[in-house]
């Protein structure tokens, strides 16, 4: 069996079978995700004024190691990844409560690298991701306030609890080809309820946000194979300093267990167990925009997995 990428030819010998060989590039392509499923974002429930939009522009860069079982003979995998994100929430009043709805959509260009057998092999992608659509409603605290209501609201107020609830969709308009096994697009449905709590005190915010990360199907998946994937388990905290109105620290701490595939009824060992850390830091350059640089670190606690390390800079405006 002969297979060629990028101008780099190399045999299998030992793959007799269909089934082995998705499975193998099944690992070597699809285990390192695009866009890692353990985020870490901070002040995702904080509250916020009505009727107020906020738009924003970021760019990540990831580097990462790949770890795959060693019968494979793959060795030195590394991905080198450049992610683009715009971004745009508006604010509103549902049932009396404040409300909120996120859109974003992010262009990613990424290059993957190894040895595999001692010969070298490398692969690029780039193209659109998947967009994804978040809606947040507070159950408790935050109340639904505008204008210099919400200023008075916001000074006065030394410590509060919110509680509150979100569903985030992503849906399969990401670049996909069926005839590859590394894509940016999923091709498939991606389904987040979520739960947050917040714990303001002076100037200091506790934040514990849970996750569980829903799959549908892909039934289009490597020329006409069928891919499914167990549900993902979350956790994430935050502990954030406020020095000013606008200028804030936050370090974040996440984990995350689960996940794994299946291909034609055949379930794979790759089972996802990450250990991820941030350091956030926001900065107000007018009083109506703002900029975030933060560093993002994710370990595997599986043999079969990966780490990567990321910096982000993004500027957020609204009006």
């Amino acid at each position: 069996m002969k297979i060629t990428l990028t101008g780099t030819s190399f045999h299998l010998i030992q793959l007799k079978n269909h089934w082995v060989t998705l499975f193998f590039f099944f690992l070597f392509f699809g285990f390192s995700n695009l866009c890692p499923a353990m985020e870490l974002e901070p002040r995702r429930w904080s509250h916020l004024p009505l009727d107020t939009n906020f738009a924003g522009i970021g760019f990540s860069y990831t580097e990462a190691d790949i770890y795959f079982d060693p019968v494979l003979k793959i060795e030195d995998a590394k991905l080198q990844m450049n992610t683009w994100i715009v971004k745009y929430i508006r604010t509103f009043e549902l049932l009396q409560k404040s409300a909120r709805i996120d859109f974003t959509q992010g262009f990613q260009d990424g290059r993957w690298n190894g040895l595999l057998d001692g010969a070298p092999a490398s692969i690029s992608r780039s193209g659109l991701k998947d967009s994804i659509l978040r809606f947040a409603i507070n159950l408790y605290g935050a109340p639904p306030l505008k204008g210099k209501e919400f200023e008075t609201y916001r000074s006065e107020k030394k410590t509060e609890t919110i509680i509150g609830s979100a569903l985030v969709v992503e849906f399969p308009t990401g670049y996909y080809m069926n005839d590859k096994l590394i894509n940016i697009g999923s091709n498939r449905y991606t389904i987040r309820p979520q739960i947050g709590i917040v714990h303001d005190h002076e100037k200091w915010s506790l934040e514990l946000t849970g996750s569980i990360w829903l799959y549908t199907e892909n039934n289009d998946f490597y020329n006409g194979n069928s891919l499914e994937q167990d549900p993902l388990y979350t956790v994430q905290s935050h502990l954030v300093y406020t020095f000013l109105p606008g200028v804030w620290i936050s370090g974040s701490f996440g984990y995350s267990y689960g996940g794994k595939s299946t291909i034609n009824d055949e379930q794979l060992n790759d089972l996802r167990e990450n250990l991820a850390w941030m350091l956030s830091l926001g900065y107000p350059i007018t009083r109506y925009l703002g900029v975030k640089i933060a560093y993002l670190g994710i370990r595997s606690q599986q043999p079969v997995g990966q780490d990567s390390d990321s910096l982000v800079l993004g500027f957020s405006f609204y009006w």
